[in-house]
């Protein structure tokens, strides 16, 4: 029997996938526990417009990443900072205290998104990356400044 998977089985399938499985299996555990829906034309029409529709939302999500990318290219954030003997600093910053200043100049980036290779604990400029998409990756400048 042909099915058509509207949630993810561990070793059958993938949410929108087409498979054929053996109709036990079909009728008593896929379509019975929702993880499928036997496939039929009007089955098939809506699983391909879903697709698009999907197809849709991830191309619109992906033009708005990059018109950030190409706002957040220009700005650089200015931490200021104790520091002790040869300027050495107490601390470092964290990805929360980026988002945070981000968001007071108007972008809503959440922490786990921004990427440290390793800790700003250091006076001077340091470039950080921001994931704003699987596609879409991002740079910004922070300074440390006394």
């Amino acid at each position: 029997m042909k099915v058509i998977f509207t949630k993810d089985v561990k070793a059958q399938g993938k949410a929108g996938e087409i498979k054929e499985v053996k109709d036990g299996y079909a009728q008593n555990f896929l379509i019975k526990n929702g993880y499928a829906v036997a496939y039929t034309k009007r089955s098939k029409e809506i699983l391909d417009i879903n697709n698009k529709n999907k197809a849709d939302a991830l191309a619109t999500e992906i033009k708005e990443c990059k018109k950030i990318k190409d706002e957040l290219k220009n700005i650089v954030l200015t931490f200021s900072v104790k520091t002790g003997k040869q300027d050495q600093v107490f601390g470092s910053i964290s990805t929360k205290q980026i988002s945070m200043e981000l968001e007071k100049k108007g972008y809503k980036i959440d922490k786990k998104k921004i990427v440290l290779d390793e800790p700003l604990c250091t006076l001077g400029f340091h470039d950080v990356k921001i994931n704003l998409h699987k596609e879409v990756k991002a740079s910004i400048r922070v300074s440390l400044v006394k």
